[in-house]
């Protein structure tokens, strides 16, 4: 009975581990490469010139993340997870609020994206 039990807590402690570390360190996988697609017409992106630029849902293009999430970050003494997660973020989001801190209610995805327990899952 012992060995059992000490089985189960043996394998919950391996999936618990296995689990974070999945969270942790993610697994990248190649995307296709991206194919030609005819003019449409579509709203373009604001310019870079706009005092909106990045700030609004949506208005960033993926490789855009990097940088914002430098300057918004650029603050912290906790680099390696601010930089983490407020790429996830930008990921899903495309933006990244203005500033180093605070200023979320400009990007309502950011802002509303929570952890398990109920806090702020962006920086």
């Amino acid at each position: 009975m012992a060995t059992n039990l000490n089985t189960i807590v043996l394998l919950s402690i391996v999936m618990l581990h296995l689990g974070l570390t999945a969270q942790m360190h993610p697994i990248h996988m190649e995307s296709p490469a991206p194919q030609p697609h005819p003019p449409q017409s579509q709203p373009q992106p604001p310019h870079h010139n706009s005092s909106q630029y990045g700030t609004t849902e949506g208005s960033l293009q993926p490789q855009e993340c990097g940088p914002r999430c430098g300057d918004r970050c650029s603050n912290t003494q906790y680099k390696k997870p601010c930089l983490f997660f407020c790429n996830k973020c930008c990921a899903k989001c495309l933006c990244v609020p203005p500033g180093t801190y605070g200023n979320k209610q400009v990007c309502p995805c950011y802002n509303n994206w929570k952890t398990q327990l109920g806090g702020p899952k962006c920086p």
